[in-house]
């Protein structure tokens, strides 16, 4: 009886073993943009970094994201409880939209590196070249609703609004066709209480993000 609970227990203990995977993690594809947020003196920048993150025990094995600015010396860590998990295309990406510098100073151009560690301990690096325009490209745009109507002036080439719904989550996108019209002919969901424009230099991986208006509907 004895050595049939001990070889139960064995093939237990090698069960558990093979379910956790010692396999390094993955980062397929690291996305970074320039994002110019909205200021009472000037906007502000932002860096929304994202990763294609793959692992053999899935999502909920992953640790940390770091992202280093070697040549600067600089830091950021994400934990599980930080980042936010996007799925698009049969994708599973992990990131953050709040890369910032002290300050709101200017953040560093150049050479990065991201570091997946997942809750194993092994982990993976990439490195990449993010350089966009140390100026903004276009004048920070402009928008506001009124009677039902809104105006945009922006020079960026793609414009679109995001709607929040009452709680500010994310319901949908809705690219403009035009910049002034009426909030009627955007065909928002009937859950979105507030827009924000979003306007994007795909070219440059550069966008401006402003704060969310309310809107009767």
């Amino acid at each position: 009886m004895k050595n049939i609970k001990r070889k139960s227990l064995y093939f237990a203990a090698l069960a558990f073993l093979f379910a956790c995977s010692n396999t390094e993690p993955e980062i397929a594809y690291v996305n970074m943009r320039l994002v110019y947020f909205q200021n009472d003196s000037k906007p502000v920048e932002r860096y929304s970094f994202f990763v294609i993150a793959n692992d053999d025990d899935g999502v909920e094995n992953l640790a940390d994201l770091y992202l280093y600015h070697d040549l600067e010396g600089l830091e950021w860590r994400l934990s599980e409880k930080d980042w936010v998990i996007v799925e698009q295309d049969g994708h599973t990406w992990i990131g953050t939209r709040s890369i910032a510098m002290t300050g709101d100073e200017s953040l560093p151009r150049g050479q990065y590196r991201a570091v997946l560690v997942n809750k194993g301990g092994e982990q993976a690096a990439r490195a990449f070249t993010f350089d966009p325009p140390p100026q903004p490209r276009f004048v920070f745009p402009t928008c506001s609703v009124k009677d039902e109507k809104y105006a945009v002036v922006s020079k960026y080439p793609t414009n679109s609004f995001i709607g929040y719904n009452e709680q500010g989550n994310f319901v949908q996108t809705v690219k403009l066709s035009q910049l002034n019209g009426d909030v009627s002919d955007l065909k928002l969901q009937s859950a979105v209480k507030s827009i924000a424009l979003w306007a994007e230099d795909s070219s440059y991986s550069t966008s401006a993000l402003l704060d969310a208006l309310p809107i009767n509907q």
